[in-house]
């Protein structure tokens, strides 16, 4: 059977979400997870709504996923220009295993489902963080070559802050967020799930990929930093001129008033 998951936004309106879900649909809430069973024509399928802005949805395809996340727009806070996904494959068994983006689950309840889908949330939020990163390095990885090849950044006083502004917001839109990825409040509570959840962020790298995130976040400060740094010397090489011109005019000026008496 088909697992798809969907990050579309930075969160969503959770509540107003449950309220018009539940007018349709049997709807649980779970602290700041939504769960709806939506009949199929082969059966149910279980989705959650993370208030963190992503989706899981088990026995869905993901083209099924892409046209149900249509109706979120609504209650989408800053929405992703780019629609992070992931899909799997999952099962039954008298034993939990994930290998080779095949879940085995122990059991249908719905409570094993949505401990198993805080990690297949977390993942994908993840992969969302990454591509971010990753677009903004692609875009800015030429700055600090320029400085090593030439001394200077090729960039205005207003490009500058235009660039250091951009950092700023992509760095907090993602520090604002990141408490995401840590381990959910529903673990105090069922405690007997944590195990599931733990096995799907092992096997999905959770922990090293959030390490190399947080590496990636301190370059984007650095690179803020030395933009700020680019800035002041320039404000400062700025004056330097003002200065020596205005040094120059007063020699000039001396020089026709006192020597050659032309003013």
């Amino acid at each position: 059977m088909d697992c798809c998951t969907f990050c579309t936004a930075a969160s969503y309106n959770i509540k107003s979400l449950f309220e018009t879900l539940r007018t349709r649909f049997p709807c649980n809430w779970y602290r700041d997870v939504v769960h709806v069973e939506m009949p199929l024509e082969n059966g149910l399928s279980d989705i959650f709504y993370f208030s963190y802005g992503t989706v899981v949805c088990w026995n869905l395809s993901l083209e099924q996923g892409f046209k149900l996340i249509e109706h979120l727009k609504a209650f989408e806070q800053q929405p992703l220009d780019e629609i992070e996904s992931d899909a799997f494959t999952f099962s039954y068994g008298p034993v939990a295993k994930f290998v080779e983006d095949e879940l085995t689950l122990p059991d249908t309840s719905a409570l094993t489902k949505l401990a198993a889908s805080q990690g297949l949330s977390q993942s994908v939020k993840l992969g969302a963080f990454e591509s971010s990163l990753l677009k903004t390095y692609n875009q800015t990885k030429y700055l600090p070559e320029e400085l090593a090849k030439r001394g200077r950044i090729p960039l205005s006083r207003s490009q500058i802050r235009k660039k250091m502004g951009e950092l700023f917001i992509e760095r907090n839109s993602i520090t604002l967020h990141i408490h995401a990825l840590a381990s959910p409040d529903f673990f105090w509570e069922y405690p007997e799930f944590e195990k599931l959840y733990l096995m799907i962020v092992n096997e999905l790298d959770i922990k090293d990929r959030t390490e190399v995130l947080n590496h990636r976040l301190d370059v984007v400060r650095e690179l803020f930093e030395m933009l700020g740094s680019e800035l002041n010397h320039q404000h400062s090489s700025r004056l330097e001129w003002t200065i020596i011109w205005l040094i120059i005019l007063e020699v000039v000026l001396t020089l026709l008033r006192d020597v050659f008496r032309l003013i």
